[in-house]
């Protein structure tokens, strides 16, 4: 957890929703039910309900449809913050692969041995990346190798690693005093949930609108490392003018995004700025 502060961590999210394959291949589905039909019989046989007309289902029966991360790297040069996502081109069929999408940011962490930053990531990310990269075949040996002893390298897996940090298991009690990242960031002036919801995310999938689940997912990558961050300044890694650095650094960050394209990131510098001017 929060024992080392190293130079290179990402903080991630990620975006799922139920996989019409999954549902073809264990269920018997004829050949003649669309995806949205077999996403409903998903549903139906989760324990849909009129007040729960979309049941957690089983990760394993989830595609991955999008990862976004803030990379943070500091050394000699100085510090550098990037916001990126996968699929990188929405336009692009092959791009939007679940293959792609999770080897290409299994790959890419595994490389650079960045420490994971994410929330409830130990329970939910981590598993459903897992396993789908299992269903998929592929092979992934430097994400996956394990040290003899977690304080001896990057292990991913063990929950008192410092190559992973998950902040819902570091502010949550067990039971019904979890917290939500959308109630923990808005109460500490960082933006949470922006007009889009999870439970929208299916639906989005299934109209072919790739474009708008990228950006619901930058926000929310976006915001588990501003959390992180303040966690970060609350238990000494950042002093108050270091923690207010690495946010300018974010905020530039988004700036430049916004100008090379990503309007939808001008919607979150206004919550953070309508958030930040809140007395507290």
């Amino acid at each position: 957890m929060f024992r080392t502060f190293p130079p290179q961590i990402v903080a991630f999210d990620l975006e799922w929703c139920p996989d019409p394959v999954a549902g073809r291949v264990l269920y018997d589905l004829d050949e003649g039910v669309d995806d949205r039909g077999v996403v409903a019989e998903m549903w139906r046989r989760g324990g849909a309900t009129n007040e729960d007309p979309q049941p957690f289902l089983k990760t394993l029966l989830c595609r991955v449809v999008s990862v976004a991360g803030v990379a943070r790297t500091a050394g000699g040069e100085g510090t550098s913050v990037t916001l990126f996502s996968l699929p990188t081109n929405c336009d692009d069929d092959t791009k939007c692969r679940e293959a792609q999408i999770i080897g290409g940011f299994l790959e890419r962490v595994g490389k650079q041995k960045r420490q994971l930053v994410g929330f409830n990531s130990i329970a939910s990310d981590l598993k459903i990346l897992t396993q789908r990269a299992f269903v998929h075949g592929l092979s992934i040996p430097e994400f996956f190798k394990r040290p003899d002893k977690p304080w001896t390298g990057i292990d991913y897996f063990a929950r008192e690693s410092a190559g992973h940090v998950d902040l819902s298991e570091f502010f949550s009690p067990h039971g019904k005093g979890k917290v939500s990242l959308n109630d923990l960031a808005m109460l500490a002036g960082i933006p949470g949930k922006m007009a889009v919801s999870g439970e929208q995310v299916p639906e989005m999938w299934l109209e072919g609108r790739w474009q708008d689940i990228v950006a619901y997912n930058e926000f929310d990558a976006v915001t588990t490392y501003l959390v992180w961050l303040r966690a970060c300044h609350l238990i000494g890694f950042f002093n108050k003018e270091e923690y207010a650095t690495e946010q300018e650094l974010m905020r530039r960050e988004l700036e430049r995004q916004i100008v090379a394209g990503k309007e939808h990131l001008e919607e979150y510098l206004i919550e953070w700025d309508r958030l930040m001017r809140l007395p507290r």
